[in-house]
């Protein structure tokens, strides 16, 4: 059974669909789905997230905002926010899921390499109790102008290259 990635930001709008698109194309064999903490449902991505998916050579995905839901948490194997603020509302509004939910920046430094069995290293992380730091941050490019967009696709993409191998 394939492993079920939730890619979590704020609005689901530019973030958590650049990081989602990049795992459909480089780590196939992923489910993954993509929302946020508060959205607006059903909002189109703008052209600065389009265009920042294309930079990265990436197709771009049929996306519209949705918020995330308990069944799609409850469901997840792993949960990668891209900022501490979502860990910290995962571990206030689901708990449940917060043992699963960590920042793209923790897990590119701290996910073991595969050995062992993918739950098993997520548990290991005790990412439910970890202290957040601001070094976990993608910062929003909400409102900013297009170098903004292509600045954070480009820092996503780096970390993403250092978890991708360790997702399986």
């Amino acid at each position: 059974m394939a492993i079920h990635v939730v890619t979590l930001c704020t609005g689901n709008a530019a973030r958590s669909v650049m990081l989602g698109a990049l795992l459909r194309e480089h780590v196939p064999d992923l489910e993954v789905s993509t929302s946020g903490t508060h959205v607006i449902e059903g909002m189109p991505m703008s052209w600065r997230t389009r265009d920042a998916i294309t930079s990265l050579g990436l197709e771009v995905p049929d996306h519209r905002s949705r918020q995330a839901t308990v069944a799609e948490l409850d469901r997840a194997d792993l949960v990668i926010a891209l900022a501490r603020e979502h860990v910290a509302w995962m571990r206030r509004v689901h708990p449940a899921a917060a043992p699963r939910t960590a920042t793209l920046k923790r897990l590119a430094r701290d996910l073991d390499p595969a050995g062992t069995p993918f739950g098993a290293r997520v548990a290991d992380l005790g990412l439910d109790a970890v202290d957040l730091g601001s070094w976990e941050d993608v910062v929003d490019p909400a409102g900013g102008d297009i170098d903004v967009f292509l600045d954070c696709a480009r820092e996503i993409a780096e970390h993403f290259h250092e978890l991708a191998p360790r997702l399986r």
